[in-house]
């Protein structure tokens, strides 16, 4: 069984995108550098769908880096992806604010 280790701010993130009317799925437990969370939203009739990796934006510049999966995931995934440190990155990512 793998070890889950989410970020502090991850539930504060999940809550408000989920207040804000996203549907979103904790991805944290996949491993393999997959982003943490899958968020989906309604825009006018489209459905779009982000995937936001979560980290603690209150810790220092170097403990918040993309660890080596998750960097080799983000390089070649062609698709939307952000990385967040905060609620209002997060809102921000799905083009809330």
């Amino acid at each position: 069984m793998r070890l889950v280790r989410r970020d502090r701010n991850h539930g504060a993130v999940v809550e408000a995108l989920r207040a804000a009317g996203c549907s979103v799925w904790d991805a944290s437990h996949v491993g393999g550098g997959f982003p943490d969370l899958v968020v989906g939203r309604v825009v006018g009739r489209q459905r779009r769908t982000y995937l936001l990796e979560v980290k603690d934006g209150t810790l220092p510049p170097w403990r918040r880096v993309l660890n080596d999966a998750e960097r080799a995931w983000h390089d070649a995934h062609l698709g939307q992806r952000a990385v967040v440190l905060s609620v209002e990155d997060a809102l921000r990512a799905c083009e809330l604010l």
